[in-house]
């Protein structure tokens, strides 16, 4: 993988994975997509990913918001306890799209130049009505890392990189938000630009 070690774990959180999901499921026939924090261990083995930022809900993701969304993270986070932007997640506004798309791509690249370990993760849609109806507690999520090539690929079972859950605890958790619609709540950058009032860090989201 393009700068990264060939063995390196990508360890995603009880909070970054519940509310990249409420982000997707409040706007379910649009394209999502939004920011990962986190950091590299201190023995290089694992991309901790600590939070999502929900960034935009629009048909298309453009990469001038998304820079200034990226420039206001990292000012956050590095405040807040020294994370870093260390990936992307992306939904495609079609159902039975399950391909990262050219945008994903170029955003991806985009990050990889500040963290060349950085993950692409991409909502799978089919999972996510799974989750809806109270079927399955697969991660709705795939991650895609870089290659050699500089391509994006989907990490399998061929691949010694892989995609952890931290708190196992997640899927049940995240049943609950389903059932109360806690997706309402959530709010991403494009909102914010609507209404400033409105926080796109969502501090109070699992209060």
């Amino acid at each position: 993988m393009g700068g990264s070690d060939e063995s390196i774990k990508y360890e995603l959180s009880q909070t970054a994975y519940i509310k990249l999901v409420l982000h997707a499921l409040k706007h379910p026939s649009s394209a999502v997509n939004g920011i990962l924090v986190g950091r590299l261990s201190s023995d290089n083995t694992t991309v901790q990913i600590s939070d999502a930022m929900p960034v935009s809900h629009s048909a298309c993701a453009l990469l001038p918001p998304l820079e200034i969304a990226l420039t206001q993270a990292e000012e956050y986070y590095c405040k807040a306890g020294e994370l870093n932007v260390v990936g992307y997640y992306h939904a495609n506004e079609r159902y039975d799209d399950s391909e990262l798309g050219p945008a994903a791509r170029r955003i991806g690249d985009h990050i990889f130049r500040y963290f060349p370990q950085a993950a692409v993760l991409l909502l799978d849609n089919k999972k996510l009505d799974g989750l809806i109806k109270g079927k399955g507690r697969d991660p709705a999520v795939v991650l895609f890392t870089r290659d050699s090539s500089k391509a994006w690929c989907q990490v399998g079972s061929e691949r010694t990189s892989q995609l952890v859950l931290k708190e196992p605890s997640a899927h049940s958790l995240l049943a609950d938000h389903i059932t109360s619609k806690k997706w309402l709540e959530i709010v991403d950058f494009e909102d914010h630009l609507d209404d400033i009032s409105k926080d796109w860090v969502n501090p109070n989201l699992f209060k």
